[in-house]
């Protein structure tokens, strides 16, 4: 069946809503939109769905969340009884329906006789992975889209570990979904079942403990008695994060009110991702009048967070993600080391595209410091690798602000990075120093390090087209030269070969991501990989130098090269 046919089924259906009638019936001879919404559904991954809202196969909407918590459903009875029993927690952001589709979501399950705990009202994404093992869950689910723009909502799927769904149980759920009609009617309980367990307060006090539980050094927040503002655009890191930081033991603590109420039209915030300065632009406000030593944001499902530093009164600066991950990494062995409570063996992971100036601080301590690919359920594999004691992992970051600290939680953590920071940034402050004089501080003692993600949007069906010819353009004739730099080695990591500059071939320790990885001379790299959940390619700029002034060159002319790629 083509797209135009499945437009027409749907339209031919008794199933549809008066809503989903009315959306439909609006595109008719928009052959491009149909097209857009028909031609394929969304592909299920280990991170689930994500796309626009609204009615079609390929658009987020309660059909498809229907239909896949029927096949994730299957998975879960599939592994027996006990699995059942144990069951799923569902969980929710503060954009629109996502409320009506966790019901959706819990009362299917139910329906299918799986225990299904679900949250009384949104919560953080961190605290999902972690009520998933504090209840010895088999499976979680969480409604959210996290950092993007208000038309989009997901459905992301975890495991008993915490960490989000393995491949090989993703590519069941999206087999089971193949076998399912999106326009069947499926059986679902009343939210009063039996089967539906409604939690919040205990979780939540759980969960409090735990983030609060990686504070190393606490008592230099109340003694530092730093001002800092917080944002959580809108989202769920208002229930959760002012808490943790008045815990912790700030004084001084003052939110952006507008910005406090959930609201999945984020109406005073023009970006909800916190990796970006745009969407501090209230925060910002906020902090010239309280003079602010820090800025810290939350995007709408906190799991990632962004941070600002005052640089002279009234001026502030964002830190890269890269930036940030640095200095976390640097203060957890700089406390630790203080408080005579750095594990032995102590790890540190990150995501493959993340700065190497990491490596080169672990180092510095003495410890290891290993790379995943990207997304954070890679990075949750390796926690989930060394329960036995073999190493101890004290931290994990990907460059696009996402933060874990220790094991507990297996995805990104922006309640708990919250409340490092506070802590950070309090510390070097009782040291006379802001977070950016440690980082000069780093620079001078492991080199100038500087980085950049070059974005290539190409939506829709003739973006997908093009993001595939360019990867395949550049397997095809890997370029031998970028930015005036020698490519000294070409990795492919979907074939895991590596070739050098003489023709050597070398066999990669990992492979299976479609990712592309040139070293060039002098200890730069630039990378090229597809987004997994959203149509874009992106490129990232690892550049390494001598001084700020040659970094910023190279990094300007690879960024040059890097739009020219999507031309």
């Amino acid at each position: 069946m083509n797209w135009r046919e499945e437009y027409e089924r749907w339209l031919a259906s008794d199933a549809l809503t008066a809503e989903e009638r009315r959306e439909l019936e609006a595109i008719r001879g928009d052959e491009n939109e149909i097209r857009e919404r028909f031609y394929a559904p969304l592909s299920f991954g280990t991170a689930g769905l994500r796309g626009l809202m609204g009615a079609g196969v390929r658009r987020l909407n309660a059909r498809v969340v229907r239909q896949a918590t029927r096949a994730l459903g299957s998975l879960i009875l599939a592994q027996g009884k006990q699995a059942a029993a144990a069951g799923a927690v569902v969980c929710h952001d503060c954009r629109n329906h996502s409320r009506e589709y966790a019901e959706d979501a819990a009362r299917i399950l139910a329906a299918m006789g799986i225990h299904v705990r679900l949250f009384e009202a949104l919560r953080p994404t961190p605290e999902l992975s972690f009520a998933i093992r504090h209840y010895g869950a088999t499976a979680g689910v969480n409604i959210t889209a996290s950092h993007n723009p208000k038309e989009y909502n997901g459905y992301k799927v975890y495991w008993s570990d915490g960490a989000q769904l393995p491949p090989e149980h993703a590519s069941q759920v999206a087999a089971a979904m193949a076998d399912i009609d999106v326009l069947a009617p499926l059986p679902m309980t009343a939210l009063e079942d039996r089967n539906i367990e409604i939690i919040g307060r205990e979780a939540d006090e759980a969960f409090l403990e735990s983030v609060l539980s990686q504070a190393v050094l606490p008592d230099c927040v109340a003694k530092a008695d730093l001002r800092i503002v917080y944002t959580p655009f809108n989202g769920a890191g208002a229930v959760l994060v002012p808490e943790a930081l008045r815990r912790l033991g700030l004084q001084q603590l003052e939110c952006v009110t507008e910005q406090m109420a959930p609201d999945g039209d984020f109406p005073t915030c023009a970006n909800p991702n916190p990796e970006f300065e745009i969407g501090f632009e209230r925060a910002l406000i906020l902090a010239r009048q309280a003079d602010a030593d820090l800025i810290i944001g939350t995007d709408p499902d906190s799991d990632r967070l962004g941070l600002m530093v005052k640089t002279a009164p009234g001026e502030y600066r964002l830190l890269t993600g890269n930036q940030a991950g640095v200095l976390f990494l640097d203060y957890l062995f700089l406390a630790k080391g203080e408080a005579g409570t750095l594990p032995p063996k102590p790890l540190a992971l990150k995501s493959i595209v993340s700065t190497e100036m990491a490596r080169a601080v672990a180092a510095h301590y003495g410890a290891e410091m290993e790379d995943t690919f990207t997304g954070f359920k890679f990075l949750a594999e390796r926690m989930k690798a060394y329960e036995n004691g073999e190493k101890n992992v004290i931290f994990a970051f990907e460059e696009a602000i996402g933060y874990a600290f220790g094991t507990a939680v297996r995805d990104k953590d922006a309640v708990t990075a919250a409340v490092m920071a506070a802590e950070m940034a309090s510390y070097h402050a009782l040291h006379g120093k802001s977070l950016l004089d440690r980082l000069e501080e780093l620079y001078a003692l492991l080199g100038c390090y500087m980085e950049e993600t070059v974005s290539l949007v190409m939506p829709g069906v003739d973006g997908l087209e093009k993001m595939g010819k360019l990867m395949a353009d550049l397997r095809a004739e890997p370029p031998t030269e970028l930015g005036g730099k020698a490519v000294v080695c070409f990795r492919d990591y979907l074939s895991g070969h590596a070739v050098t500059a003489e023709g050597k071939t070398e066999e990669l320790p990992i492979r299976g991501a479609d990712l592309l990885y040139f070293d060039l001379e002098g200890g730069s790299a630039f990378l090229v990989r597809p987004s997994g959940t959203e149509p874009k390619v992106k490129c990232y700029l690892l550049v390494r130098g001598e001084s700020r002034e040659v970094c910023d060159s190279l990094r300007r002319t690879l960024g040059a090269y890097a739009r020219s790629l999507a031309e």
